[in-house]
């Protein structure tokens, strides 16, 4: 079986749908902090939190586990400068007992969502993986640490882990029966739509006058049902080559904000007002990652990497599905 910390988020959601279609049994443990039971539609539920090293340890005593995929964390930027205790206490406190109970348990896989925040500022674009890592925020440290506590206890304790870099998780189910909300909602494309729905008056753009195309950030998005491919790949390959992973997974492409906002218009129809606002601290110009080592390990391979697809998907699921 396998166990799916998280899964009632927005990435976890879509992974436990791909295992499910490929006949795996999945648990799914979430504190529904953020997460919704509404989006656990396959798959065994146990509400808990990774804090409670009990609760955890009945999971794997009651459960056959033998790869686990580690969602569970806080993902607010803002928020982990202004409360960065919250961060390392949730995500590599707890990230620490989940490894202790697969270590008592013997369960040898793991993997792990990390990001490109991991990186900060980055010298070159694309970003290769031996790109330095320096974040610039609690949460892209937080993330960091954990890639060096799996390292650690890879080389102590014999496990084998996937450390997986995405940059801008973006799109929904193509059959609309998940897709992305967040309470806040901080991600453009879901903003974006929210304007062109009417549902807020204004999209905002922080900045105008980087040394982008046309001023504005560009950033990497990738269709969430393609990282659901990638990790399933990453864990065929922690099976099959019993090796260490750590991989960026991106499109290769950079989309400004400008462009996202008027593809939107694209494919919706709809006009909405936009606002210039000053620059937020901390926003590099560009973040494009280069997922060529993905596709040569994994044999990884995006299925939708067109910008209006990845909305189309976005807008069917804000449009016609029931939101959490």
């Amino acid at each position: 079986m396998i166990l799916i910390t998280g899964g009632a988020g927005y990435i976890g959601s879509h992974i436990n749908k791909l295992l499910d279609n490929k006949n795996y049994k999945t648990i799914i443990a979430d504190n529904l902090v953020y997460g919704h039971k509404e989006a656990v539609k396959w798959g065994i539920f146990e509400k808990g939190d990774l804090q409670n090293t009990a609760w955890l340890d009945s999971i794997f005593s009651r459960y056959k586990i033998d790869t686990v995929f580690h969602f569970a964390a806080y993902a607010y930027v803002g928020e982990s400068v202004t409360d960065p205790a919250k961060y390392y206490n949730n995500n590599v406190s707890c990230t620490l007992n989940l490894l202790d109970c697969m270590k008592k348990h013997n369960v040898k896989n793991i993997i792990f969502s990390s990001t490109c925040a991991t990186y900060g500022v980055p010298q070159n674009i694309p970003i290769l993986e031996d790109a330095p890592q320096n974040p610039v925020n609690p949460y892209g440290a937080s993330k960091l640490m954990v890639e060096r506590i799996l390292a650690d206890y890879s080389a102590a304790y014999g496990m084998r882990y996937a450390a997986l870099r995405y940059f801008n998780a973006a799109g929904a189910d193509p059959n609309c029966e998940i897709g992305e909300s967040h309470a806040p909602e901080t991600h453009l494309i879901p903003l974006v739509l929210a304007a062109a729905a009417g549902d807020i008056p204004c999209i905002q753009v922080f900045g105008n006058d980087y040394s982008t195309k046309d001023g504005s950030c560009v950033r990497d998005y990738i269709h969430v049902s393609d990282l659901a491919d990638a990790h399933f790949l990453a864990m065929q390959y922690l099976q099959s080559e019993n090796k260490n992973l750590k991989i960026n997974l991106g499109n290769g492409l950079g989309y400004s904000v400008l462009e996202v906002i008027e593809a939107v218009k694209t494919v919706t129809g709809r006009d909405f007002n936009v606002e210039i606002h000053p620059r937020r601290a901390g926003d590099p110009p560009t973040l494009v990652g280069s997922a060529e080592k993905a596709k040569k390990l994994i044999g990884w391979t995006p299925k939708y990497n067109n910008l209006e697809e990845i909305i189309k998907h976005a807008w069917a699921w804000y449009c016609n599905s029931e939101k959490y």
